[in-house]
Order: C-alpha cells, then structure tokens, then sequence
C-alpha cells in the first residue's frame, strides 16, 4: 500500500506505469534543456559575424604595449569607398595602412601579412616597430643614399 505525504492511502491506479511516464517525461525535459545549455554556446560562437557590427567603425584610442593608437574613418571626400581609408597614428606619427582586395589590410611597417582589422595592422605594426623605434614622418631623412625616400617606417 502507498501513502501520500499527508498519511492518505493512494490507489494502485495512481501509483502505477502513468507514475512512471511522468517521471520519464520529467527527466526527458530536464536532459533536453541541459543539452539546449550546453549548445547555446557552441551555435553562437559558430554563428557568423554580422558584417554591419564592426568594433572599429567608430575609431579607436587605446594604448597597447606602451604606445598610444589611434584611428579614425578618413573623411569621405578622401576615400575611394565607404570606409576604404583610415587615419591612424602611433604615438601621434601616422602609420600609413592599405586595403587589399580580399578586405584585409596591411601596414607600411608590415606589410607582408593582411589583418582583418585596421586596428589589428596597428597593433602589427607595434609589435614591429620594437622598444625605442618610432614611426617616421612621410618625407623624413633616413641616412640611406639619395636621403628623402618617403618611407614611414
């Protein structure tokens, strides 16, 4: 015989294989919302970004590695494209960046590999340039033969 919580005696009708589904059923849900759990991550991390959501429309001014960056979307009058250009300097010096077809870009300083960002070439061309060395301004003596080559870094 089975009782309930309060002492009362429960028919065997009530106690029997519908009890039993509806645990089953209890457990089914509980392990489906625990798989949804568990794949909520993995589907977002996998889903592609959205090309309107770019961190770096608006510029960006941070410091990475002792050295001030700064960017910025030339104005519009300057640009071939929408957002094809970009004014950015390190420490104040202008880092010269270009946009390959492929919609990367590559840097004056490093300008053998592409990043996704112009923000990502800036950062490059700091881990390039190494304590103590400083962009160059555009037109600036460089001890080479001929002097003004115009080369920025």
């Amino acid at each position: 015989m089975v009782v309930n919580a309060d002492g009362v005696p429960v028919p065997a009708s009530q106690t029997g294989p519908a009890r039993a589904s509806s645990r089953r059923d209890t457990l089914r849900g509980l392990l489906g919302a625990a798989a949804g759990l568990v794949l909520v991550p993995v589907v977002a991390a996998a889903w592609p970004p959205d090309p309107q959501d770019d961190s770096t429309d608006g510029g960006f001014d941070e410091m990475y590695r002792g050295r001030r960056i700064q960017g910025v979307p030339a104005p519009a009058g300057r640009s071939a494209a929408d957002g094809a250009q970009w004014e950015v300097t390190v420490d104040g010096r202008p880092l010269h960046l270009m946009r390959r077809a492929d919609g990367t870009w590559l840097s004056m300083v490093d300008h053998y590999r592409s990043y996704a960002t112009p923000l990502e070439a800036a950062r490059a061309a700091v881990d390039e340039l190494g304590p103590g060395e400083e962009l160059r301004e555009a037109g600036q003596d460089h001890g080479h033969m001929g002097g003004q080559h115009g080369l920025y870094a």
